[in-house]
């Protein structure tokens, strides 16, 4: 029996489907670009605070000194030359120094070693560990060192002057210029006074070689290799943990004395033995020695070794013939120029060419008017600028007088170009300071740094609920005030 055929239906075959374009290989997201001046970490904000207060107090103390110099030495001018020139030490060590020798080579040493403490910890744990950061504060130093250096060069070859002072205009003077803050009460934000200060501690390390490579002759190798060998006995109580300044300063001493009778400026000496700090915390530790020692000497630097040295090296004469010649000799004309232009220019073309080659944009809270400000305060270079006047025309008191006019004349120019500048964004600059310091749930750490802790908006809800059953209970009051019949008069 023949099986039914089964019957299909006839189907058109399928249509094949269009092919489907391949879908496009999704692009690597682009990354964030890096901001520049943008908020700092809270431990590096706490540190700097503590530290511009200090350096601020310092710094008018220091405007109090310099002007008591001038006023002393444009007075009695007699008196001034006799103190600042008596003399006083062992001379058969080689220490038979004047008082403003004394200031220059042995005060300033204090401040260099809080320098190279400073310049520690910013390598091992501020701004200068990470190397994108630490782009930013180096390239506008070395900028706004070499602009000036240049303009002073350009202008002493075009006025046939000396170009032994063209190290004079490179130097910042970091508690000079947070002073000035201080008197026209501007409240920068923090990310520019970190920039400021960062700049300075990378500015005084060029500065520092500078003094060391070009103002070094006739080396006395015996009294440098006992430098060396006091630096070693340093370190190695440093890495033992002996403590007691009994120990250190004698040593500090003997280090500074050796360094300074071998032929490179004593200051060199504190420097070393600040880099030599631990600046790292250990398990268990609150502050780092280094931070702990550095808390000690800043005050002693800022408010005692540099005022003095300034009371001794400050003391120039004014006259107008004084004044109308730092406009007139190339040399003067190069540094009032080198610390006004210069350094301006200087630090913010290398600020504003970082950002455009490393495709970094600015803090979107400010403004390129904002870092012009900054650039122009660090015009002022009245600490390290005069100790390397002196050194570059040594032996040439008139000139040494002349260089000394205009480095005071120079910083203070760039002191008022950079109040006007500072005066135009105050507002902006007040708002913005007010936001990083508000506290409203009391908790000691500023609100902007605890937006991704639960436990400030548990703190911040209780306190709005407290203010709204204030209100209810207010608001109860007044309708019952309201409501109540008027007495009979």
């Amino acid at each position: 029996m023949p099986f039914p055929t089964r019957r299909f239906p006839l189907v058109a075959p399928p249509t094949p489907a269009p092919p489907t374009p391949a879908s496009p290989t999704p692009a690597s997201p682009t990354p964030p670009r890096r901001t520049l001046l943008g908020r700092l970490p809270l431990p590096e904000r706490t540190y700097l605070a503590d530290a511009l207060r200090t350096e601020t107090v310092g710094g008018l103390i220091l405007l109090a000194a310099a002007i008591t110099a001038l006023i002393w030495a444009n007075t009695f001018g007699g008196s001034y030359a006799d103190v600042s020139g008596f003399h006083f030490g062992p001379a058969s060590l080689g220490l038979d120094l004047s008082v403003a020798h004394w200031a220059a080579d042995g005060l300033l040493a204090v401040f260099f070693f809080v320098v190279g403490a400073e310049l520690k910890r910013e390598l091992v744990a501020g701004q200068l560990r990470d190397p994108r950061a630490a782009a930013l504060p180096i390239v506008a130093a070395l900028c706004g060192m070499a602009v000036p250096a240049l303009v002073y060069t350009l202008t002493n070859v075009v006025g046939g002057g000396s170009l032994s002072g063209w190290a004079v205009p490179t130097a910042t003077d970091i508690a000079f210029a947070l002073a000035v803050l201080a008197v026209i009460g501007t409240s920068l934000p923090a990310a520019l006074r970190a920039f400021l200060l960062t700049l300075a501690v990378v500015d005084d390390l060029f500065a520092i070689l500078i003094i060391a490579v070009f103002f070094t002759d006739n080396l006395d190798f015996l009294a440098l290799g006992g430098a060396a060998l006091g630096l070693a006995v340093f370190h190695l109580l440093l890495r033992f943990e002996v403590r007691g300044w009994y120990v250190y300063v004698p040593l500090a001493l003997v280090i500074w004395g050796l360094m300074y009778n071998s032929g490179i400026h004593a200051t060199i000496a504190g420097v070393a033995m600040g880099l030599m700090l631990r600046c790292t915390r250990r398990e268990g530790e609150e502050h780092s020695p280094g931070e702990r020692i550095e808390h000690l000497v800043r005050p002693l630097s800022a408010g005692v070794a540099v005022p003095l040295f300034a009371l001794f090296a400050a003391g120039v004469s004014l006259d107008s013939e004084a004044l109308a010649g730092v406009f007139t000799r190339p040399e003067t004309l190069g540094v009032v120029l080198g610390l006004v232009v210069g350094k301006t220019v200087g630090i913010f073309g290398g600020t504003y060419l970082t950002a455009r080659f490393t495709k970094a944009e600015l803090n979107k809270d400010l403004a390129w008017a904002d870092v012009f400000a900054v650039a122009s305060l660090a015009g002022i270079g009245f600490t390290v600028s005069l100790l390397i006047g002196e050194l570059s025309f040594t032996g040439d008191a008139d000139t040494v007088n002349e260089i000394k006019a205009a480095v005071l004349l120079g910083s203070l120019m760039a002191a008022v170009l950079a109040c006007v500048l500072l005066r135009l964004r105050v507002r902006r600059h007040r708002e913005l300071y007010e936001a990083e310091e508000r506290d409203e749930d009391a908790s000691g750490v500023p609100d902007v740094y605890e937006q991704d802790d639960p436990g400030y908006h548990l703190r911040m809800a209780a306190i709005h609920e407290e203010k709204a059953a204030e209100h209810r209970r207010l608001a109860q009051q007044a309708g019952a005030a309201r409501n109540k019949p008027d007495s009979p008069a």
